[in-house]
């Protein structure tokens, strides 16, 4: 059975498509509408091994903020693994502004090499 130029096209379109609507999906939920400010931070520490790889970018951490204020889970959703476990440790003890019920939010954090 032979594939046409056709058929390859359409697939190649199809797949584009989905790909495209799954990170327009994903972006939605970074939406500034409903954003929370923090009260208090404690900023991440650009490590020594970070520092000796020379690696700068910017990290993104989603957490769950709980009604109260204080960050009841969170998790990396992008950035370099050396770079991501300073942001998990140090967002943990973040507090934000209660609110009626819990909240998702993104925190992007950008380190560069001075």
């Amino acid at each position: 059975m032979r594939v046409t130029w056709g058929k390859r096209i359409i697939t190649a379109a199809a797949a584009s498509l989905l790909t495209i609507s799954i990170a327009y999906a994903q972006q939605s939920n970074l939406t500034e509408e409903g954003k929370r400010k923090i009260k208090t931070r404690t900023t991440p520490q650009y490590s020594d091994l970070a520092r000796r790889m020379g690696l700068n970018g910017k990290v993104r951490i989603e957490v769950v903020i709980a009604p109260d204020g204080h960050v009841k889970s969170s998790r990396a959703v992008g950035g370099h693994p050396v770079l991501v476990q300073s942001c998990l440790e140090v967002v943990k003890d973040w507090r934000f502004e209660s609110a009626p019920e819990e909240t998702t939010q993104i925190i992007e954090f950008d380190f560069k090499q001075q």
